[in-house]
């Protein structure tokens, strides 16, 4: 499995090599202090519009979801150690930020529709935090979604029913004023997460 993840991460990592942003007026970066990742160097557009449905089986748009801060993650549930282990971090870290007043929230996309349904998103997302929203969709709603975020994700071959899915394992935050504004990778504690989202929220303003 450590093999297996680390090739797709490896993917992930050359989808962003030569891609940086830069949330500007005049060309600055207005969050040059909260950072904890730059990566090349040019302009790319990270994140954007979609259209799944959440575990409620309603059909959303990226605007119904983003209504606050919001922790993003691509996985799927049947996912064996990795997609629990960062979204309970992601958890943590949400109580921690919330512990300290601030509205935010954690949205979980499945890449794995064939198998994650509404209800399996909202059994997935109850169980870790009751501010998690779960996302899922058509094949083609998910991929157009992986594609805005620069996400990768592939079905392994083998048992139709027990498959695995190899893919990237970013976290993202996102705003309702903002977009995109940075990526958390595996090795990032819930402490660091929390205050660095600070840190963009308080920027922000």
């Amino acid at each position: 499995m450590m093999r297996t993840y680390a090739a797709s991460a490896a993917v992930a990592v050359t989808a962003f090599i030569g891609v940086s942003w830069y949330m500007t007026t005049g060309g600055e970066d207005a969050f040059a202090q909260c950072r904890g990742s730059a990566i090349g160097t040019g302009a790319a557009s990270i994140g954007g519009p979609f259209e799944l449905t959440d575990e409620n089986g309603v059909a959303v748009t990226d605007k119904d979801v983003i209504t606050k801060p919001t922790l993003l993650y691509f996985g799927y549930t049947f996912c064996p150690d990795v997609c629990p282990l960062d979204n309970a971090r992601n958890a943590e870290a949400l109580d921690l930020l919330q512990n300290a007043g601030y509205d935010a929230q954690m949205a979980f996309i499945s890449i794995d529709p064939e198998r994650d349904t509404p209800e399996q998103m909202r059994e997935f997302t109850d169980y870790l935090h009751p501010d998690m929203i779960g996302l899922t969709g058509t094949p083609a709603q998910v991929r157009s979604a992986s594609k805005a975020y620069k996400t990768y994700y592939r079905k392994q071959e083998g048992d139709d029913e027990y498959y695995l899915v190899d893919h990237s394992t970013f976290t993202y935050l996102v705003t309702p004023k903002n977009g995109f504004l940075e990526f958390f990778k595996r090795d990032d504690t819930a402490e660091d997460i929390a205050k660095r989202v600070e840190c963009f929220i308080d920027a922000e303003g």
